[in-house]
């Protein structure tokens, strides 16, 4: 399988060296569990696409420091990529602003929870069992890193996962479009790392609660497999 990464933003300079770029990231965690799948990356933050949009198999929207109702102009077409690949059920996946992106571009709304930030380990509930999730499980949990969340859903969508601090933490659109705010590709070494270096922006009691939860196991590789099942039930 070949997946197209629909890069949204870059890695923070004092961290790229020791954990790379995220497509390196998504492709560490999903090669883990199949190692031969191929990832090509596509720079939509600059305006770059694919020529053809069956030049990949599937797509994988990844987090950005961006909002989406910010007032960037790469945001737009986007979105109206994003709707192309609804119309065409192209098998896609969105995390954490590629999750937010993708229910505003189809009818739904993300925006500043008054939650205020989500930072180190979150656990969620699962609400519906896909015939996808294999290894089926009521609760897992992954690392976060936002105060942005989906608010309103877009038509035909099923929420799979919640918790009390984000209602719609896992989403699916139809059967092709599978959407979640945590980040499975993060390490609890990466999540450290951004939080020390994002101190100012989250506050020091955040941050401390943040560090405190990496005691916590993540439920990474198995949301891997879920992904990976996901896209093949929709190709």
């Amino acid at each position: 399988m070949k997946i197209g990464v629909l890069k949204t933003d870059d890695v923070r300079p004092q961290l790229v060296e020791e954990f790379g770029e995220y497509p390196e990231m998504f492709a560490a965690l999903l090669q883990r569990e199949d190692p031969s799948l191929v990832f090509v990356t596509y720079e939509v933050q600059h305006g770059h696409y694919p020529d053809d949009i069956d030049e990949v198999d599937a797509y994988l929207m990844t987090g950005s420091k961006t909002g989406v109702y910010d007032d960037q102009p790469w945001i737009a077409p986007l979105m109206d990529f994003v709707r192309e690949l609804h119309k065409r059920k192209k098998p896609t996946l969105g995390i954490c602003f590629g999750h937010q992106l993708i229910a505003q571009a189809l009818g739904g709304e993300a925006r500043k929870s008054e939650k205020g930030w989500g930072v180190g380990v979150h656990s969620y509930e699962v609400q519906e069992t896909p015939s996808w999730m294999v290894e089926p499980q009521g609760e897992f949990s992954l690392l976060v890193s936002h105060q942005d969340q989906v608010v309103a859903l877009p038509p035909k969508t099923k929420v799979i996962a919640s918790s009390d601090f984000c209602p719609y933490a896992m989403l699916q659109i139809g059967e092709h479009m599978l959407t979640m705010q945590a980040h499975p590709e993060f390490t609890k070494p990466y999540s450290k790392g951004l939080m020390e270096l994002r101190q100012e922006v989250f506050g020091a009691d955040m941050v401390e609660k943040g560090k405190e939860s990496l005691h916590n196991d993540i439920h990474a590789s198995a949301v891997a497999r879920w992904m990976l099942a996901f896209l093949k039930s929709a190709s």
